[in-house]
């Protein structure tokens, strides 16, 4: 913008003089200069007014970085090459260690007998004559049961007919009316939490809706997406409510009791209380970080055209009212179905033998098919009732919209699967784990330092085995009985292993559904990749894990009660 600048002259003759410059005042407009000038004008000056831009603020060490980690995570090649690259590695490395015969004894327990047995594992080469071979007609097998596939496909199938009717955003808006802004990261937290009672079904369901809720208020997408796979995955290990994984940690911690004391053991509820308080503390500690390092770290969102169009997308309050109000019947029809095949005595859902709902039954092992069923039957209900839904061929069209949409997922996961197929084969992991944990052992150190150097080992090697029963099979015979004569209560060593083995979950590639969140990411920001999700996650892993030991160590010295 130009202007004519006049001013007085006996103002002039009152300010210094640079040499080879015109001394001019500034004015905020135009009117204040001729307001100053009135009276005596007898220099016009031409200037340029120019806007100044706000300088940027620095950025801190910790963001730069978390900067330069996204910069290099996101040069790595697509997933599907670089789990090539590691199926080639672990042939090269497994003929290394068998050639060196790389091998490790230890006590184990057999998951059929529940008995104690001495196992010896060897390096097994995939170079040669059994490990081609195994290589060559395992294929198949390994991705057919390679679990995590058939789960997303299973949930998908129920979630994309919730998404295609309009009930997934429909909740949203009602969450974001009913919830106050300030406490919407919080609840989102908690219920990544408490998810995994669905086992898998978190990922799945809750990281893209919190993604889309933090988007329908304004707020940056990618913080919602991470403050919720933070919840999910690094929190994992903990609930308010008794899930599958308990009952079987408790048998496998049983099974190494005994091998010091038969006549002892835990109960499924043996870390409930320090559970319970570990979901309240890490709600608040996910919430803060979501709050005050993650959101002022990626700052506001500038949605892409197609986010634009699709969130843009108006709402017609009668038709939504409507769908809801048949979702709600749709919902307290399947709950009425799963009430009458679980809660008589003798229902089919329940333990055979036990009796038990909550543990290990059908109910509970099968329960991603109850919240596939769920969220099927609700969302077509809500789509029939708002109209966005005419016909079961509407449902099945969404149903066949999910699936094909896995395809680029699926496709990575088959080499993610032969990658682990092939690693548990050479007994590598196995042995690593025993040599890191004998090791630990011959430190002698006391209960405190070997519990917390108990958790570290826990984590690193959570890197390379993401499942959390196999790495408390090796370490259980070893750990609570060395702890157990140290007057360590088993309750603590097995809460011990919560702590270690989930907070690294987020920032492993190795787990299953790692490629999922990074296509999550990438709706939003065309330009994410492998790097971004773990520069987001790593404040969270970091803070989480530091401040869970800290309340871990607390709760031991100060002698709390683990659970009941």
């Amino acid at each position: 913008m130009e202007g004519v600048v006049l001013v007085n002259s006996r103002f002039i003759s009152g300010l210094p003089r640079l040499k080879g410059t015109h001394p001019s005042p500034r004015f905020r407009c135009k009117e204040s200069a001729d307001r100053f000038n009135k009276g005596g004008l007898i220099v016009a000056e031409r200037a340029r007014v120019t806007p100044i831009a706000p300088p940027k603020p620095q950025k801190t060490r910790m963001e730069k970085v978390l900067d330069t980690i996204e910069r290099i995570g996101n040069k790595v090649p697509h997933p599907a090459v670089l789990f090539v690259w590691l199926i080639v590695t672990v042939i090269v490395v497994s003929h290394i260690c068998y050639v060196l015969g790389f091998s490790a004894t230890y006590e184990s327990i057999n998951p059929t007998t529940h008995q104690p047995e001495q196992v010896t594992s060897t390096a097994q080469s995939l170079l040669t004559r059994s490990g081609i071979a195994f290589m060559y007609e395992n294929v198949v097998r390994n991705f057919m049961n390679f679990t995590a596939v058939g789960v997303i496909i299973v949930a998908m199938l129920g979630v994309g007919v919730a998404e295609a009717s309009g009930l997934i955003k429909a909740l949203i808006r009602k969450l974001v009316r009913v919830a106050p802004a300030a406490a919407l990261t919080y609840i989102l937290v908690f219920l990544g939490i408490v998810s995994s009672i669905a086992a898998d079904a978190g990922y799945l369901v809750l990281i893209p809706l919190g993604a889309a809720a933090f988007l329908s208020i304004g707020r940056n997408p990618l913080v919602g997406l991470a403050a919720s796979f933070a919840a999910v995955s690094s929190v994992f290990s903990v609930n308010i409510i008794v899930k599958p994984l308990d009952g079987i940690l408790t048998e496998v911690t049983n099974d190494a009791i005994h091998l010091l004391n038969p006549n002892e053991s835990i109960s499924l509820t043996a870390n409930f209380w320090f559970s319970t308080a570990s979901v309240v503390l890490m709600t608040v500690v996910c919430g803060l970080i979501t709050n005050k390092v993650m959101e002022p770290r990626l700052g506001p969102y500038r949605a892409p055209k197609e986010i634009q169009a699709e969130e843009g997308e108006a709402a017609d309050a009668t038709s939504e009212s409507r769908g809801l109000k048949f979702a709600a019947w749709g919902l307290l029809a399947i709950l009425v179905l799963f009430c009458l095949v679980t809660l008589p005595h003798n229902a089919p859902l329940r333990n055979a033998a036990t009796g038990s709902l909550v543990g290990d039954s059908p109910f509970m092992n099968g329960l991603i098919v109850f919240i596939a069923l769920v969220c099927l039957v609700v969302g077509a209900a809500y789509g029939f009732g708002a109209r966005t839904m005419r016909n079961t061929t509407h449902v099945i069209v969404a149903m066949e919209k999910a699936t094909i949409g896995l395809g680029g997922l699926i496709f990575q996961l088959f080499f993610i699967s032969q990658f682990i197929a092939l690693f548990t084969y050479t007994h590598i992991a196995t042995i690593m784990a025993v040599k890191v944990g004998d090791w630990l052992e011959t430190l002698g150190l006391g209960p405190i330092p070997l519990l917390v150097g108990f958790v570290l080992v826990v984590m690193v090697l959570d890197l390379f085995i993401t499942g959390a029963i196999p790495k408390w099979a090796i370490f259980a015979p070893v750990f609570v009985p060395l702890l157990m004569r140290l007057n360590v209560r088993p309750e603590a060593v097995l809460a011990a292993y919560r702590v270690g083995d989930s907070p690294v979950n987020a920032i492993t590639p190795m787990m299953a559904y790692f490629p999922l969140i990074v296509g999550f990411a990438t709706k939003y920001d065309k330009k994410a990749g492998v790097g971004t999700v773990i520069a987001m996650m790593l404040p969270y892993v970091i803070t989480i894990a530091v401040v869970w030991i800290i309340m871990f160590v607390l709760w031991q010295v100060l002698r709390l009660p683990w659970g009941f």
